[in-house]
């Protein structure tokens, strides 16, 4: 099937994916108590897509109409050589947009690569501004090191920096207004992400630690006013400004408020699964597909487009009170 007769990426619920998230690895230097279990065993380095063939896949999903790609993990900066991949995507006609999710630690070094390379947009992963707090909710994370991080960022001229903050009950919901104070004044967007149930993190019940978006606003409205917004991004967020500011607040809620009918992404594993749905275990094994065809862009492409018709029409987390989905978000990509 040539490139031309192929569908676009549009699902039978109507909705067109333009938006990729590739995980480049599971490992990542953190162990944050809500995307990991502490003691990890991670996928053996032989079972991972090789860059070039992430590279590859990224160049599919460009000539299908995805004009979005947001790497992640694990800690995408981990990935040995992660630059040459980096530089690659950012060189692809049509890609309007090359992100990265990241926990912040390898900015500082790492930065004004990723600028150069054509990052436009980095998501920092910062859950309390208290040191001690940090280290015990990453488990082996230096908050110095995300703060560092984040002014070589912007020293370096990326674009757009947002903070993402999942709030967790009794553990750092009394940092949600010093979480927003702080994106104020070093002029960043901050999203608070509802908690995602996914694989067996140990002894927690997420049901009851965790904190809705309607819960946040409501803290944040004591003492900032916060004005609806109808801007959107590459992602889920819903975005609100603080009065007087320029700077947006997203909520990203799974959980409250379902977003599936507007879904435009997917994810591709660091180990070439396909997921279709966040909350959902059904994929497609992209690696088979490249492995059995080496350098067959058309077969890929093929593959992909008819996966499209089992993109499910939303995410189900839970059946009878127990999470769906076995694997942790650090093998999912984030």
């Amino acid at each position: 099937m040539s490139q031309t007769e192929l569908s676009p990426l549009t699902d039978k619920f109507g909705r067109t994916v333009n938006y990729l998230r590739l995980s480049v690895t599971d490992r990542c230097d953190f162990r944050c108590i809500y995307c990991m279990s502490e003691d990890m065993t991670f996928l053996p380095r032989q079972q991972l897509l090789t860059l070039e063939e992430m590279a590859f896949l990224g160049k599919a999903f460009v000539g299908l109409g995805v004009n979005k790609i947001r790497l992640t993990g694990g800690e995408p900066l981990v990935r040995k050589n992660i630059q040459s991949l980096i530089s690659d995507l950012g060189s692809l006609d049509g890609l309007d947009e090359l992100l990265l999710t990241t926990n912040g630690s390898q900015l500082e070094k790492m930065s004004p690569q990723l600028a150069d390379a054509g990052v436009s947009r980095i998501n920092i992963s910062i859950d309390s501004l208290c040191p001690e707090r940090f280290s015990a909710i990453t488990r082996t994370g230096k908050l110095e090191r995300v703060l560092a991080g984040i002014e070589a960022a912007q020293a370096a001229g990326i674009k757009r920096i947002k903070l993402n903050s999942v709030i967790v009950r009794g553990n750092n919901d009394d940092e949600i207004i010093p979480l927003v104070n702080f994106a104020l004044e070093k002029g960043l967007d901050i999203s608070f992400i509802e908690e995602m149930p996914m694989g067996d993190i140990g002894g927690r019940d997420r049901q009851r630690t965790m904190v809705t978006s309607e819960e946040i606003k409501d803290i944040i409205g004591t003492t900032h006013l916060m004005i609806p917004s109808t801007e959107t991004s590459a992602g889920p967020s819903r975005y609100h400004h603080i009065a007087g500011s320029d700077i947006r607040i997203g909520f990203i809620s799974p959980h409250s408020h379902n977003f599936c009918d507007t879904c435009n992404r997917v994810r591709v594993t660091s180990e070439g699964r396909l997921l279709l749905c966040l909350g959902n275990e059904n994929s497609v094994d992209l690696k088979a597909v490249m492995r059995r065809n080496p350098g067959d862009i058309d077969i890929l492409k093929a593959t992909i487009v008819e996966a499209m018709a089992h993109k499910p029409e939303r995410h189900y987390f839970y059946d009878d009170d127990k999470p769906q989905v076995v694997r942790l978000m650090n093998v999912t990509g984030g």
